[in-house]
């Protein structure tokens, strides 16, 4: 397989153009034929013009590929190894929503053909590819799954924002549902990851892999909210702690925050559904996701205790969050917990500015139907840096105190101005 996409004599399809799969095409495309499908066709016409709806690409990096951007599932019979890179979210309730990955499988199933390839990077519990999604491909294709065709998963590792961690310099994790699969799957990441792959013995471990990742990372960072709680109490600043424990060698740096975004504020629930089907209900990893879903209430609280303690009028006071998006630097507002907590203040009837420059104000009115402030105003009683954009990390306490009433609080969830603030009320977490 790998020698005749290297020579192009068959295509690949890359199903799902966001964070993770327009870069993987790209780099795809400098040296096969590479089909991009997506179906949003507002989306598909950005890139058609060498535009990046998520802002992470430059437009230089469209230039000689061989790539077709398309919403028409008819071309993807092209195709002959697909790879599917759509969002596997959760709902309300916390319970995985395999919607998008069912509904891509369907339509990957209803263009395979024999001895095609079909590898997931949709973070997911282990089995999933497997027992979900193949037999989905089966239905559609008429086919015998690792019979017919070869199925794979390697896990996406893209942090939207980060310039130094990237495809390229990232060793991806890979499987296949055999050796002889393994080895072409494996082929095929080589040629763009330039450190190497990971062979994993099984596609049931590489999905395992890639969700502890995740799942590690939002069990420290509850620690550590749980820690800044127990903190605020004693009267000590969690980032002055963190500092002082991190002079020892194998002491490792978390530090508290809103835990949001499309990974590790949803991926553990994935493994603690999976583990409750087994009759196992998680106790650690339920733990840490709880908490860190708490915080967003626990701020707005002690933004609210300031405010009836200090401001003129606590009926009539006003609060700015700085941020929307799920971490600096990005317009990505999936799962953003800044959102939850703007709507937690306004459960307290105050007035709330919320900014932010890279997030668009129509997706955030249709995600969380809040909106957006054009511009920061004057008169704040409470200023919450919720996100640390670079605008927002080089403002003065003089211009902080310009905007704000006399004893406003300045809530610094990211600890970016520790030791700068002498003059307002200053918190983090």
């Amino acid at each position: 397989m790998f020698k005749s996409l290297i020579n192009k004599e068959k295509k690949v399809a890359v199903v799902g153009l966001g964070y993770v799969g327009l870069p993987l095409a790209l780099e795809l495309a400098a040296q096969m034929q590479v089909i991009g499908f997506d179906i949003n066709r507002k989306r598909i016409e950005m890139m058609q013009r060498n535009e990046d709806p998520s802002k992470e690409v430059e437009a230089d990096r469209f230039a000689g590929k061989d790539i077709v951007f398309t919403d028409d599932s008819n071309v993807l019979k092209e195709a002959s190894f697909f790879i599917v890179t759509v969002p596997t979210p959760v709902d309300d309730h916390k319970v995985p929503d395999l919607t998008p990955l069912e509904k891509a499988s369907e339509t990957v199933g209803k263009v395979l053909k024999k001895g095609d390839y079909v590898i997931y990077e949709s973070t997911t519990y282990p089995g999933c590819t497997e027992e979900d999604c193949m037999p989905i491909l089966e239905q559609f294709s008429g086919l015998k799954g690792k019979v017919d065709f070869k199925i794979g998963y390697s896990p996406e590792r893209i942090n939207p924002g980060d310039k130094h961690h990237t495809l390229s310099n990232t060793i991806k994790i890979v499987s296949g549902c055999d050796d002889e699969s393994l080895q072409e799957i494996a082929a095929v990441y080589e040629s763009v990851v330039k450190v190497g792959v990971h062979r994993a013995p099984n596609i049931k471990v590489a999905e395992a892999g890639k969700i502890i990742e995740n799942a590690q990372r939002d069990l420290n960072i509850s620690l550590m909210n749980e820690l800044s709680i127990i903190f605020d109490r004693i009267g000590i600043n969690t980032f002055d702690v963190v500092e002082a424990a991190g002079t020892k060698w194998n002491f490792h740096k978390y530090t508290p925050g809103l835990v949001g975004g499309h990974c590790i504020g949803v991926d553990p629930y994935y493994l603690t559904y999976k583990a409750q089907q087994l009759g196992y209900n998680s106790k650690v990893i339920a733990s840490g996701r709880f908490v860190n879903d708490e915080m967003p209430r626990y701020v707005a609280k002690k933004i609210i205790q300031h405010i009836i303690k200090h401001a003129p009028n606590p009926a009539t006071a006003k609060v700015l969050v700085l941020g929307a998006t799920f971490k600096e630097n990005v317009t990505d507002i999936r799962n953003s917990k800044v959102a939850d907590m703007v709507r937690e203040l306004l459960e307290y009837n105050v007035a709330v500015d919320f900014v932010d420059p890279h997030a668009d104000a129509a997706e955030v009115k249709h995600e969380y139907g809040l909106a957006l402030t054009s511009e920061i105003g004057t008169g704040y009683d409470a200023i919450v840096l919720a996100v640390a954009h670079h605008p927002y990390t080089a403002f003065t306490e003089e211009y902080l105190l310009s905007i704000a009433n006399e004893k406003a609080m300045f809530a610094d969830l990211k600890g970016i101005y520790r030791n700068k603030i002498s003059k307002l009320k200053y918190w983090s977490l």
